[in-house]
């Protein structure tokens, strides 16, 4: 059998400002915007490059929903942006004003800073010793 993990749903106060976010700030790419009522929409978009998953924004409707924007985890690092060069992308983040967490450093593992989405979400952005896939952090 075979299984992957098709979308990740983060849960979102406006679908067009968390679109602009991640396409205008992270310079992702919007795979679909399909209204399927008022009130809902199927928005997937992923990094640019990326033939895997796909994060589905979700927006917020009941009480419960939105008081769960922006804080997925409970503070944790929630998503993990994985980089081939993280020099550029860094310098990509920082120019295009995402909100920087923690500074770039050299890991066991590879390069990583934490930044935030437009929300406070927080995120890894990784760059992989050669040697090795990232499956772990000694952070988490």
């Amino acid at each position: 059998m075979k299984q992957n993990l098709q979308h990740v749903a983060i849960v979102v106060n406006d679908y067009d400002e968390a679109i602009e976010f991640y396409t205008q700030k992270l310079d992702f790419d919007l795979i679909e915007d399909t209204r399927l009522s008022d009130t809902k929409r199927w928005v997937l978009i992923k990094p640019k490059g990326d033939s895997g998953s796909s994060i589905l924004l979700a927006k917020g409707i009941t009480e419960e929903q939105k008081s769960r924007i922006g804080n997925q985890t409970g503070g944790r690092v929630f998503l993990f942006l994985s980089t081939d060069n993280f020099e550029i992308d860094y310098q990509k983040l920082v120019n295009n004003g995402v909100i920087i967490i923690r500074e770039p450093s050299i890991e066991e593992y590879g390069k990583v800073a934490v930044f935030a989405d437009l929300y406070g979400n927080l995120w890894d952005l990784i760059e992989s010793k050669k040697s090795e896939p990232y499956f772990y952090s000694t952070r988490i």
